[in-house]
């Protein structure tokens, strides 16, 4: 038996106008330990342990008072957020709606519209010290096409930390196989003092999906300086 309690061999009947790939995804979520986890505990995705680990990693909530939580939904990473670090104010954003969260202040609209930036900034009392994404563009089954598309979100989400950012603030972003691209990568090392990447436990082995850390924000006017990078 799995740690969820379930046969991990068992299978779901394929039912009336089901599809083999909902049928996969539905065995696989019935069969997943950190699902079963986070209904039990209260999480609204099993995304939550993701952010966890990283944060047992890096210690980006230690101290945080305030955060932007780019692509909230469903809110799970905002959850862990008001959890660990409950004085810290927050802020998200996302297309799809998503259930309030109490002590959250949450936007449902598009992050690259013109407007979304100044809305986040204007719902803190300040310069956040940590900014999260979570975000990642709909596949439409073309690899290089959904590797393009969710790069171009985690290009505006650097570019919004780099301005927004209180000196001494972290950035998280999911990035894909291969990490961040080269260019991007050293716009982060230029603005930040140590830049890694890392795949968190509960990001599923057959995933391709990593996170890119970034820690120790230079501010606006430091002088461009190498950082570090290691891949763990």
């Amino acid at each position: 038996m799995s740690r969820s309690g379930r046969d991990p061999r068992e299978r779901l009947k394929t039912g009336k106008g089901r599809t083999q790939s909902s049928v996969r995804w539905l065995s696989r979520q019935l069969n997943d330990p950190y699902v079963k986890q986070a209904k039990a505990e209260g999480w609204r995705s099993r995304a939550a342990f993701k952010l966890i680990e990283l944060d047992e990693k890096f210690g980006l909530l230690k101290g945080a008072k305030r955060v932007v939580d780019l692509g909230i939904a469903p809110g799970g990473w905002s959850q862990v957020v008001r959890k660990k670090a409950p004085q810290a104010a927050v802020v998200g954003i996302d297309l799809l709606p998503t259930d309030p969260i109490d002590g959250v202040t949450i936007f449902e609209m598009d992050f690259m519209a013109d407007e979304a930036p100044a809305a986040l900034e204007g719902a803190l009392d300040g310069p956040p010290d940590l900014v999260i994404s979570d975000m990642a563009a709909n596949t439409v089954g073309h690899k290089q096409t959904d590797h393009l598309r969710t790069m171009g979100l985690v290009e505006t989400a650097v570019d919004f930390a780099i301005t927004t950012l209180a000196p001494g603030g972290a950035f998280v972003a999911k990035v894909f196989a291969g990490g961040t691209d080269g260019d991007l990568l050293q716009i982060l090392k230029k603005n930040f003092r140590t830049v890694k990447h890392a795949k968190p436990p509960a990001s599923r082995k057959d995933s391709s999906e990593w996170y890119v850390i970034a820690q120790g924000f230079k501010g606006r006017s430091a002088p461009a300086a190498e950082a570090a990078d290691e891949d763990d």
